[in-house]
């Protein structure tokens, strides 16, 4: 799975810091600043830079199946550039900064609202089959699941520890109730490319976790 799936640290911000100027401009590197600031917040064990450079990694292999795949790495670096782990709150929050920060970047209205509406949707992680950029950020955001063993374990564990304040019985119920919500679903990822590279393995792991969260409480 490479890249794509795993939390992998780098030392450095710098390749980050490449790919906003990239995307944005030059002259909108001080909002690439303070988002990369967002990333790097202390209390964040799984949503941190490493997962944004993940999900910028697994939006450029899908970007073939994106209308517009620069408004959805734009979403990418806004989708939990507010994150207290505060569901729905968190998400909309993310929004509500787009809509603020990228005018300052020149990013006109139409793109601005078209990154927000993806930064909200991220809160039900259900796309309408023919959004195609939703899919694509929601491929992206979930192809951590699909990681070797060794990496799904670490992303568990991060998890877990962003939930910290959360007793044990009480996170392992709500975190199996999410989990088989994913497993309900007749597919994990809404695109093509999606499906045929993660989709085996990605089910395979959830199932792993469920079992492993079910068995901790007998």
């Amino acid at each position: 799975m490479g890249h794509t799936t795993g939390q992998e640290p780098t030392g450095g911000t710098a390749d980050l810091s490449a790919a906003w100027r990239r995307l944005a401009g030059p002259a909108a590197a001080h909002v690439g600043a303070e988002l990369l600031a967002r990333w790097a917040e202390p209390h964040r064990r799984y949503h941190g830079q490493d997962h944004l450079r993940a999900v910028l990694a697994a939006v450029d292999l899908l970007s073939g199946s994106a209308a517009d795949p620069d408004t959805v790495r734009f979403a990418a670096w806004f989708h939990d550039a507010v994150y207290q782990g505060e569901p729905g709150a968190d998400e909309e929050a993310s929004a509500l900064l787009a809509e603020r920060l990228l005018p300052r970047c020149g990013i006109g209205a139409a793109r601005t609202a078209a990154v927000a509406r993806l930064v909200r949707a991220t809160a039900r992680h259900a796309a309408d089959p023919a959004d195609r950029d939703a899919a694509v950020l929601f491929d992206a955001d979930l192809a951590v699941l699909a990681g070797t063993g060794a990496e799904y374990a670490e992303y568990a564990a991060a998890v877990r520890a962003e939930y910290a304040h959360v007793a044990d019985a009480d996170f392992r119920v709500g975190r199996a109730a999410v989990l088989r919500s994913l497993l309900d679903r007749p597919a994990l990822f809404g695109t093509e490319h999606g499906r045929e590279r993660w989709e085996r393995r990605a089910r395979a792991n959830v199932a792993a976790e469920i079992a492993l969260l079910e068995s901790a409480t007998t």
